[in-house]
């Protein structure tokens, strides 16, 4: 991943966080600092460029709303671009606050891109210690932005520039204060892009030395994640948009054997959320376009 392309995937997110917090009644989750970490013009170019593209996503909705370039917007960010990352980030952090409360002391944040946890919520700067890790690119990107915008970062935030999906290690954590105590752990938007020995290899390193009672939150694609043409064509955008910038998505399981492969790493799935339960926890009783994401799963599962 080159700087630009980092810079790009971050922004791209806390522009669909922004958006949400912004225009979307009510909110799954409200990430009311994303907005301040892009600027007008950015946030008004990546509108640009997602209204331009509304042919490759749908031509019958680009042709109803040709005169409404606000209304595709809308339509483009709730129905493909924010579903998933929206409800993963609030489940992921309703988990971590029972964990938090259950003497949870340290969070590990992996591909944190420009999470703004710790900025939301100051109050934990003497609770939890926060260990962002991202692509090097990605954390001089975030560092730069935070200074330019003259946010201040709690001292509880400890930046880990790493490539993590190829070569993780502790001891970069360790080197900044990381201690060998109950650890939650959070994995969003990574499994697709690794192949499942990748994903077996690196959830095996993350819990190697860690004590009983850490956990982990991420997301997975099912078994019918490269069939499944989702509404409006959506599951199968996604997978084209991925192979097209360069990032292809590599895996998908079914429940048994993502089963088996925590079990193989020493853990035991506390909660399987399917999208049908994604849907209702998260998505009921809206009147816009947001729906829970076709053949997308979030499982928190626990070292024994």
């Amino acid at each position: 991943m080159k700087h630009n392309e980092s810079s790009m995937t971050s922004l791209v997110s806390s522009f669909g966080r922004a958006y949400h917090s912004k225009y979307d009644t009510p909110n799954i989750f409200d990430d009311f600092i994303a907005k301040e970490l892009i600027s007008d013009e950015e946030f008004s170019s990546i509108s640009r460029n997602m209204i331009d593209g509304i042919q490759f996503f749908n031509k019958e909705i680009a042709q109803k709303w040709s005169d409404n370039p606000e209304e595709i917007l809308k339509w483009i960010v709730q129905v493909q671009l924010s579903p998933t990352p929206l409800a993963r980030a609030a489940y992921c952090e309703k988990v971590l606050f029972n964990e938090i409360k259950l003497g949870v002391k340290q969070y590990v944040i992996l591909g944190a891109g420009l999470d703004t946890f710790a900025l939301r919520y100051p109050e934990l700067e003497d609770n939890i210690e926060i260990f962002e890790i991202d692509h090097p690119a990605t954390q001089e990107f975030k560092k730069n932005r935070l200074n330019s915008k003259e946010l201040y970062a709690p001292g509880n935030i400890h930046f880990i520039p790493m490539d993590f999906t190829k070569d993780f290690s502790y001891q970069e954590l360790i080197n900044q204060g990381f201690q060998h105590e109950k650890t939650f752990i959070s994995l969003l938007g990574v499994s697709y892009y690794l192949t499942k020995k990748e994903n077996e290899d690196l959830i095996k390193q993350l819990f190697a030395n860690l004590p009983e009672g850490s956990s982990i939150v991420f997301d997975y694609a099912d078994d019918q994640l490269f069939e499944e043409k989702g509404l409006s064509n959506r599951v199968e955008n996604m997978v084209k948009m991925a192979a097209a910038g360069g990032e292809p998505m590599k895996s998908s399981f079914n429940r048994l054997e993502m089963d088996k492969m925590l079990e193989r790493a020493g853990l035991l799935v506390y909660e399987h959320l399917s999208p049908a339960k994604i849907q209702e926890q998260f998505f009921s009783n809206r009147d816009d376009y947001l729906k829970a994401f076709e053949t997308i799963h979030y499982i928190h599962a626990v070292k024994k």
